[in-house]
């Protein structure tokens, strides 16, 4: 079943093609929603973004380990959207639905092959958010398209502009499985960083 995209929200440590995704969305009418560095370089390219703060009406907090787990954010991605009740309980919290989640992580493995990587570092680095968001976008991948990789930026604007603005169960799905092998990925070096410590 295809999914017509409204909202999305992009969070990015590699900034590669984001403001031309941006505009690819903006121009289909898609609502953009965003954190810190992928904000500003979306604005510095010309487009309007909402502040996950704003959304939230919470600050980023603690250094940045936190700003996008919270329940408006999160509500709005794992919404059923075909389950009564799930609509329900969005309308009475005013939460909207977010259609696309555009994240990439921090970079642990390049951060930890750096001469000098402290523990800390290596610590600071472990990204929290990211996997948080593309687990529950790849979870509900029957109504949300995730993407954790910029080469998949042109496909899905072409789907979309295909689709009017919509994207197809096909496509979710298999975007949804290569997040899951991203975070596995991701998480596997973390795990054999910390037994090596």
């Amino acid at each position: 079943m295809n999914r017509k995209i409204m909202r999305a929200l992009l969070s990015v440590t590699d900034k590669g093609g984001l403001v031309e995704f941006g505009r690819g969305l903006a121009e289909m009418g898609v609502g953009l929603i965003s954190t810190g560095g992928t904000a500003r370089v979306l604005r510095e390219g010309g487009l309007q973004v909402t502040d996950v703060s704003q959304l939230t009406g919470f600050p980023e907090m603690l250094d940045g380990r936190v700003k996008t787990l919270h329940p408006v954010v999160h509500g709005g991605i794992l919404a059923r959207r075909d389950d009564p009740s799930h609509r329900e309980q969005l309308a009475q919290q005013h939460i909207a639905t977010i259609d696309l989640v555009c994240v990439n992580l921090y970079a642990f493995e390049a951060t930890i092959a750096q001469e000098g990587c402290t523990f800390e570092d290596a610590i600071e680095n472990i990204d929290i958010g990211g996997p948080t968001l593309i687990r529950a976008s790849a979870k509900n991948h029957a109504d949300v398209t995730v993407v954790t990789d910029p080469a998949d930026y042109a496909v899905v604007l072409r789907e979309m502009q295909a689709n009017d603005g919509s994207t197809t169960l096909e496509t979710r799905r298999r975007l949804a499985a290569k997040a899951f092998r991203l975070t596995n990925k991701y998480d596997g070096a973390i795990a054999d960083y910390l037994e090596g410590a």
